[in-house]
């Protein structure tokens, strides 16, 4: 024991029976003056009266105010050691004294002292009765201001120290060690700290508890490393769960507010949000759209540009900055860029008298950089927590921005794709006109919302020669531009085969030749797996529908009755798989039968039953609705998922039948002389018709496709008119020669007969036929 320690022994009753040389020193008195006397008249204030209670030490551990013999105070620590008599008493006690804040000089002490471990030590009425250097400057005090003192009366009131408090008087009932883990304030660090904290109790050489000891590691570095790594793993799974830059700003405000700052906001250029606009040049102030933010609560920072609003950005305010450095920008109260920018609006962003008092003293900006592209600006901002943004938390959020600025950037080119293939699917996609003659049509298109992309699902109605109409449906595999462009050349092919007016299983046959082709090119833009699609034509005046597929699903058919059902279909092998023929199907319909032609999108799907799905399309058609538009939206509502997984093209057709008194025929022998009679009955079926304002240019047509079906076809040879929206006159021969128009010589006898036709009607054409071929023309019928 050192100069200023002192040792004295009690008896049982506190009555002095040894005294020291150190506790003369210490003290000021003499052995004959303390021997005898109570240990309690030695301290300050009024001697401590009555009897000690049995087994009670004689002084309180820890810090006691004692009295030196010239009248002074002396604030002295205490430890005191029970002597054991007979019978396992206590027959007195070793008490031992030094000022308070005085050094320890045994080796066990001086390994309390210099501990960095902040230690405590607690007597059973939990009071601090000892602390080292560390402990005293967590807790913000020294030794002497801290001694006597409860561990919520040193280190204040909050919830993680009652926590420790609760935790620690536990210790002391049971006996048994505990540990807590608490993240909390220091009195002396205004930066909150994580600890973990070591209880375990105290006992005497019986092994009584009288005490409880405690230890705190300071685990602040390895709190925020734990916090960054999983606010870095729960990004991997917030961010960017859709394709939507505004929803993956706002994801990335909910990862930050309030685990990393007590308000978080995303502002991105515009161009990033348009997508078709450009990159924009660069401008003194940075002008962005505010697409989301969050706050901590009331007293956080509340935001002064509404959503959806642009805001300029001066070139020294910290998200310029981090813009135009391309960095995470650390700002901080008394700088003057920050103090400027806050300046400018904090008096706004400040809601209630509380949060003024606590006015905004950290920002942290990080651009949304992806692929060497400025996207936009993340900003986060604290006033709630003391903290100021550190190094560490900016390499974070640029961690966690270049998660999102990937998001965005996808989100952002998804979009620019899928608007490019909008435009053009748009563009490709046929301009269904009203008006034809065989059939009532509307028509449904949703591309799809899914990250696939837009995909290549055309439908067409294409009018034929003699009133007949070609109605098609078709389907890409894949989806994204390349498909789209695959379904323009597919749709354009269909149109261009159509007009030579072949057969619907000839037509298939034509098309799966074109896409092994393509798909023997080897191009990156061309899908490997082809595609699918039928083909049906329908004729008003038979009543005869053909259809012919690829691999693509049969139509409904609802009937006049009411019935619904699919039309029995060879759906054959799909485009581009070659040598496999494909089989038409013939049905005579009805006059206002409905026929339902649809692509894939509308009734498969991962996780549906096709044949419950195409149960559902038959029963909606049945559903009574005034327009054939109404009934789309039916089926749509009916049978569609509510986020189909592919597009849905949706074509329904009503047919029409042209009457008795609209088509006229008659056999033409193969005679020249029959010219004459066959002109005479076609202008008297146009004065019944009342078409005399067409009877000359009719006339001609007539007699120049008859003479050539007489001169250079074969019998029979037949001849039909169809009063529709045009005239149309039809002559069929069993020679499968197709006429050429050719320019006459000058001194030809023949040769201008078909020029003549094709320069006084519309249009004119041929077909082939089983058996033969028709040479058609029409033209306009007079105005009324």
């Amino acid at each position: 024991m050192d100069d200023a320690s002192a040792a004295l022994t009690v008896d049982a009753r506190g009555v002095v029976t040894g005294w020291s040389e150190g506790a003369r020193r210490l003290t000021g008195f003499a052995a004959d003056e303390a021997v005898g006397r109570p240990v309690r008249d030695l301290l300050a204030g009024e001697p401590g009266s009555g009897e000690i209670p049995p087994g009670r030490p004689p002084l309180p551990v820890g810090a006691v105010t004692a009295r030196h013999r010239d009248g002074h105070a002396l604030t002295l620590r205490i430890a005191v050691c029970p002597l054991d008599g007979p019978r396992n008493e206590t027959a007195g006690y070793v008490i031992t004294a030094a000022p308070a804040g005085a050094r320890e000089t045994s080796p066990a002490g001086q390994v309390f002292e210099q501990s960095s471990l902040p230690i405590s030590l607690f007597d059973a009425e939990h009071r601090l009765v000892r602390l080292n250097a560390a402990a005293c400057e967590a807790l913000g005090g020294s030794e002497e201001t801290l001694l006597g003192r409860s561990f919520l009366d040193a280190a204040g009131l909050s919830e993680h120290t009652r926590s420790i408090d609760r935790t620690m008087r536990t210790v002391a009932e049971t006996g048994r060690p505990m540990r807590d883990e608490t993240y909390s304030q220091a009195a002396a660090d205004p930066d909150p700290h994580a600890w973990d904290v070591e209880m375990w109790p105290l006992r005497d050489t019986t092994g009584r508890v009288i005490g409880t000891a405690l230890a705190g590691l300071d685990s602040t570095e390895q709190h925020r490393a734990r916090r960054r790594l999983a606010l870095i793993d729960e990004a991997t799974t917030a961010l960017g769960t859709t394709l939507d830059a505004v929803r993956t700003a706002e994801e990335l405000v909910a990862l930050l507010v309030p685990e990393f700052a007590d308000f978080a906001a995303v502002d991105l250029l515009d161009w990033v949000l348009d997508a078709e606009a450009p990159p924009p040049r660069d401008d003194p102030d940075i002008v962005m759209r505010r697409v989301a933010h969050a706050s901590a609560g009331p007293d956080a920072p509340a935001t002064v540009v509404p959503l959806g609003r642009t805001d300029a950005y001066p070139p020294y305010s910290p998200p310029a900055r981090a813009l135009r450095e391309g960095r995470a920008v650390l700002a901080g109260a008394g700088e003057d860029g920050f103090d400027h920018w806050m300046a400018e609006r904090e008096p706004q962003s400040l809601r209630t008298a509380a949060a003024r008092a606590s006015r905004i003293h950290a920002e942290l900006a990080v651009p949304l950089l992806a692929r060497g592209t400025r996207l936009g600006v993340a900003v986060a901002l604290r006033n709630l927590r003391p903290e100021k943004f550190a190094e560490d938390d900016a390499v974070l959020a640029e961690e966690i921005a270049g998660r999102a600025a990937v998001s965005v950037d996808n989100a952002r080119r998804f979009a620019r794709e899928r608007a490019t293939a909008m435009t053009l699917q748009n563009s490709l996609l046929p301009k269904v006109r009203p008006g034809q003659a065989a059939v009532e049509i509307a028509h449904r298109y949703l591309p799809t919302a899914s990250a696939a992309g837009i995909g290549g699902d055309w439908f067409d109605v294409i009018p034929l020669s003699g009133t007949r109409v070609a109605l098609v449906v078709g389907d890409v595999v894949g989806h994204g531009i390349p498909s789209t462009a695959t379904m323009g050349r597919l749709c354009t092919a269909v149109r261009t085969l159509a007009d030579v007016d072949l057969p619907p299983e000839e037509l298939l046959t034509h098309l799966d030749d074109l896409v092994a082709h393509l798909t023997a090119d080897d191009r990156d833009d061309i899908p490997e797996l082809g595609a699918t699609c039928l083909y049906a034509v329908y004729d008003p005046v038979s009543r005869l529908l053909t259809v012919a597929a690829a691999g693509h699903p049969a139509p409904a058919l609802l009937l006049p009755d009411g019935t619904c059902r699919l039309v029995p279909l060879n759906a054959g092998p799909p485009l581009g798989v070659g040598g496999m023929p494909f089989e038409a199907t013939e049905l005579r319909l009805p006059e206002g039968c409905v026929v339902a032609f649809y692509t894939d999108g509308l009734v498969a799907g991962r996780g549906r039953d096709i044949d419950h799905a195409t149960e559902e399309l038959c029963r909606a058609l049945t559903v009574p609705r005034e327009s054939l538009d109404a009934l789309c939206d039916v089926v749509l509502k009916r049978v569609l998922p509510e986020e189909p997984g592919d597009d849905v093209a949706l074509l329904l057709a009503r047919t029409r039948a042209l009457g008795a008194g609209q088509v006229a025929a008659r056999d033409v022998a193969p005679d020249p002389e029959e010219v004459a009679a066959v002109r005479k009955w076609a202008l008297d079926l146009l004065s019944a018709w009342g078409l005399e304002d067409i009877s000359f240019v009719t006339e001609l047509v007539v007699s120049e496709l008859v003479t050539n079906a007489v001169r250079y076809g074969e019998p029979p040879i037949r001849l039909r008119l169809i009063r529709d929206r045009t005239l149309i006159c039809e002559v069929t021969d069993a020679s499968s020669t197709s006429p050429h128009l050719r320019r006459a010589h000058a001194f030809d006898e023949g040769g201008r007969g078909l020029l003549l036709v094709a320069q006084l009607t519309q249009r004119w054409g041929s077909r082939q036929a089983d058996g033969g071929k028709t040479i058609w023309a029409e033209q306009a019928l007079p105005r009324r």
